[in-house]
């Protein structure tokens, strides 16, 4: 099959490509290239693809593919409460226009990256993908809108697929060190200290990238009539678990580290705990990585390659690496590369 997988130069994608042309599939890239040098170690192996912003993506661009799978975003919510507005043009907007384009070249199917944090403030009990969406963040509202503008477009040529994933974990090449478990192994590395800011008290479900490349490359070849216009759950019941339960992993993965739970920023309203039997029942997908797992596979990818307090607070973190691109100039205010021109009109 041949795929075209966009942000493939970013935390997932650096995991999913060599996933999915293990699986036998001819994967072509598309990406702006924000965060394609922020490596730790050697540089992986990407497959051949453009460098061009989501909002430009030209219908010539997408001919001859049998999927999108799409990932390319503004994705985390920090990112999205700095601008809103962009989030929601490059997020919802480009993501729409791209189904739409897709759908007029003849790609057949249209895998999301979607995200388990459009359930929102959901409490204590177990969500399915039929609970109401209550998403609290412009990064989470985005994700929603496109869910329902997509699933608008499916019919009998074009089948969308939705994958909500929980809360991303594990070694990337590309690494993203603003992400729950990443942070605290991280930190703890670095400080000998596992800081946590809020009470401890939320529930966060996680899934290894690998996991979720795997959900990914599952969907990819799974009947079309069982994934046509769905959404699902993607991680399992065995990661769902409070902000102190992850820390307490961490401690146990980072030699003479010690928790500290500080408080500091109150309890965090994003709370949720996700069932994830319907993507074992439907397309027989189950995520293999548990969260001491992946602590101690970050600990040691950490040590191995030499990440830096440099590295980590700054390359690695999504918001201070984009503020450095748009001061340095290499970045409008519209998150656009100076100097170039739109390839396509909206």
């Amino acid at each position: 099959m041949r795929v075209l997988l966009t942000g493939h130069q970013g935390y997932l994608g650096t995991v999913m490509a060599p996933v999915l042309r293990a699986a036998g599939h001819d994967v072509a890239g598309l990406d702006s290239g924000f965060f394609a040098d922020c490596v730790l170690g050697a540089f992986p192996g990407d497959p051949p693809g453009l460098s061009v912003d989501l909002r430009d993506v030209a219908i010539e661009q997408l001919s001859g593919f049998d999927a999108v799978v799409h990932l390319a975003a503004l994705s985390n919510d920090p990112l999205g409460a700095l601008a809103p507005e962009i989030t929601y043009d490059i997020n919802h907007h480009a993501s729409v226009r791209l189904a739409r384009l897709a759908k007029a070249a003849g790609v057949r199917r249209f895998l999301y990256a979607s995200t388990c944090s459009v359930y929102g403030a959901a409490g204590d009990d177990l969500v399915t993908e039929d609970a109401p969406l209550r998403p609290i963040t412009p990064y989470a509202e985005s994700k929603v809108r496109v869910e329902d503008d997509v699933a608008a477009l499916a019919d009998s040529g074009f089948s969308p697929v939705f994958l909500r994933n929980a809360t991303a974990f594990g070694f990337s090449p590309r690494l993203r060190a603003d992400i729950v478990l990443n942070n605290l192994v991280g930190y703890a590395a670095l400080t000998g200290e596992v800081k946590v800011l809020s009470d401890g008290t939320p529930w966060r479900p996680l899934v290894h990238a690998r996991d979720i490349a795997t959900a990914f490359a599952t969907c990819l070849t799974a009947p079309i009539e069982a994934i046509h216009a769905r959404a699902f759950n993607i991680g399992t019941e065995e990661n769902n678990l409070t902000v102190a339960e992850i820390a307490k992993a961490v401690v146990a993965a980072v030699p003479g580290s010690r928790l500290l739970v500080t408080g500091e920023n109150g309890a965090d309203p994003r709370s949720y705990r996700v069932d994830f039997s319907a993507a074992r029942e439907a397309i027989g997908f189950r995520a293999e990585w548990t969260v001491p797992a992946g602590a101690a596979e970050l600990y040691r990818e950490y040590t191995a390659r030499g990440l830096t307090s440099a590295d980590f607070f700054h390359r690695f973190t999504r918001l201070p690496h984009l503020r450095k691109l748009c001061d340095s100039g290499v970045l409008d205010a519209a998150l656009r590369r100076v100097g170039t021109e739109a390839t396509a009109k909206a």
